[in-house]
């Protein structure tokens, strides 16, 4: 993990060598006053002295002493920009990650788990590069700034200094082992007290109706202790290592000033340059335990960033190594021996697709029907580019989809899921969703054109009525004539519609069914259905039966082959009229 946060750290190389260099320097200011103060005492002291003729000394004291303090800012604050800034790129490129790797992903964790990372996950790295990472550095120079200036002045004080340094990041590393696996446990722990909560409160009417709300309080109250338990056992390591360090450096600072005080006592140093020593000693020490205290933030922030560059790592589905191609003018569509398999939690795999082939010709429109987990939705992930096949392909009027960007790709087509999301908003900015910048009047035409805009006149505000997270202000109906009129539009060349008439009543289905066959006209388009007044106007039906075209044909031709698809609608999978 470090070395890859320190990849981060060196994007913003400019930055990040400033603020150790303003450091290094606040450090040298630091040997320039401990050296002023020596020679001041010293001459004052054993030399008699007045002001007047050690006033240059003191001066020039005061002189490192403001330098050091206006050096040790600067690198603070340069250090928090940097943070700022990796933080924000870093975030941005997740979010980014995120949206490509697409709703099949995103599915596949726990919400509340992911809104942590992305959260909380990120901001615990501000202490690692604020912080950690400038002490780190520090550690390393100063004290190596220090030895430079004490070798040429007393051999046996270097010594001291080489062989007890090391020890203070020893203990460092043996305690850290510990921190950072119990680190990576209180992460982890966060991360499932967030997405249980978020399960709760998305599922509390669910739990109302079914009297399980006071289970529910115990499951957090017990997931909340174990997060305490965890987040108690990295405080008491935390605190061990402040103490083992603590002590490790008054220790080695008594060593040096017992050596120095009995050479002083017989002549074996002069005074001067053991009073600079002393001065120096603990100073040299201090980057060591600074960083020491600061070691717990690093550990913290390791834990957070293998969470992160475990989503960054995720590879992006539907990509490939070729060059990317143009958009094709015409888009005729195939899947050729299309295979795919979803992996469960425990590792085991699904298989959705085997060997699923068909095209959707320039204009055509076709539509998708069999028994639920028959594969349709998959077809259409595929499509969309939310997944990849595992083997077999899919062109664009003879183009790998894979070497198409997926952006470009999705602007060519109109989705309409069964269940549309709908942002807590305004009326019109749900409508604007494909298009950034759109005028009213368009909105209003796109709504009219899905039969909405009469509903939507009579809400409070009309288009700028804010209609709740996820619509809940409108029916499902009135949800789904949203999602149309985004498709209107849009105006993309493809449609892609997702079951969009099921669990609605004749009334409302007979509204959709309208405004469908307006968006219907003169485009290409894939219909997952089960209602047969939506099929029977398409030109060509494919049947998809665990994970395999098993027939296709108009409906007429299928229903006098009697095979599977007279099955369905004599079973009342596909309803009839």
């Amino acid at each position: 993990m470090d070395k890859q946060l320190l990849v981060e750290a060196g994007k913003q190389r400019r930055d990040f060598a400033f603020s150790i260099g303003w450091q290094v320097i606040a450090g040298i200011s630091l040997i320039g006053q401990a050296f002023c103060f020596s020679r001041v005492i010293a001459n004052v002291f054993l030399g008699g002295a007045d002001l007047a003729s050690v006033s240059g000394w003191l001066l020039l004291a005061a002189v490192c002493a403001l330098g050091r303090a206006l050096f040790t800012w600067t690198a603070q604050t340069t250090a928090a920009d940097l943070s700022i800034t990796i933080r924000l790129n870093l975030r941005q490129r997740l979010i980014v990650h995120l949206g490509k790797l697409g709703p099949t992903y995103v599915q596949g964790q726990r919400t509340g788990e992911l809104v942590t990372a992305v959260g909380k996950g990120i901001d615990i790295l501000d202490p690692y590069f604020r912080d950690y990472l400038p002490a780190l550095v520090t550690a390393l120079l100063l004290p190596l700034s220090i030895l430079v200036v004490v070798l040429p002045l007393d051999a046996l004080t270097f010594a001291v200094l080489l062989i007890t340094a090391p020890l203070i990041p020893l203990f460092m590393v043996l305690i850290g082992k510990a921190a950072g696996a119990l680190s990576r446990q209180q992460f982890a722990s966060l991360g499932l007290l967030s997405a249980h909560f978020l399960d709760v409160m998305q599922g509390l009417t669910t739990l109302k109706l079914f009297n399980r709300s006071q289970y529910q309080i115990k499951t957090i109250a017990h997931i909340s202790g174990e997060f305490r338990t965890a987040t108690l056992a990295v405080l008491r390591v935390a605190f061990l290592s402040a103490l083992a360090l603590e002590l490790l450096a008054t220790l080695s600072v008594a060593i040096v000033a017992v050596e120095i005080g009995l050479r002083l006592l017989n002549g074996g140093i002069s005074f001067e340059a053991a009073l600079f020593l002393l001065v120096i000693a603990p100073e040299f020490y201090q980057p060591l335990r600074t960083l020491g205290a600061r070691f717990h933030t690093g550990t913290e922030a390791r834990a957070a960033a293998a969470r992160l560059y475990e989503i960054l790592d995720t590879a992006i589905p539907g990509t490939t190594d070729q060059p990317q191609a143009a958009l094709p003018e015409r888009l005729t569509i195939r899947f050729e021996d299309v295979r795919f398999a979803y992996t469960t939690d425990s590792g085991a795999e699904r298989t959705a697709l085997q060997g699923v082939s068909f095209s959707l010709g320039q204009g055509e429109r076709i539509a998708l029907v069999g028994s639920s987990g028959g594969g349709k939705s998959t077809i259409a992930s595929l499509l969309l580019k939310f997944i990849a096949p595992d083997s077999g392909g899919i062109t664009v009027e003879g183009v790998d989809l894979r070497q198409l960007d997926a952006d470009q790709w999705r602007t060519q087509i109109a989705w309409v899921p069964q269940q549309p999301y709908l942002f807590n908003s305004t009326v019109a900015a749900n409508i604007c969703l494909g298009r950034e910048t759109t005028a009213r009047e368009e909105v209003i035409a796109a709504a009219r054109q899905a039969e909405a805009h009469d509903f939507i006149s009579r809400l409070p505000r009309g288009y700028d009525t804010i209609i709740g997270e996820r619509g809940a202000s409108l029916s499902g109906g009135q949800a789904q004539r949203l999602a149309i009129a985004r498709a209107f539009l849009k105006d993309a060349p493809i449609l892609l519609l997702d079951e969009i008439s099921s669990f609605l009543d004749v009334e409302t289905e007979a509204s959709l069914n309208r405004a469908l066959l307006r968006l219907l006209k003169d485009r290409s388009a894939i219909v997952i259905a089960h209602r047969l007044r939506t099929i029977r106007e398409l030109d060509r039906i494919v049947v998809v039966e665990q994970g395999r075209v098993v027939e296709q044909g108009r409906h007429e031709e299928l229903m006098a082959r009697r095979g599977r698809y007279h099955a369905l609608v004599s079973a009342n999978e596909v309803l009839g009229d």
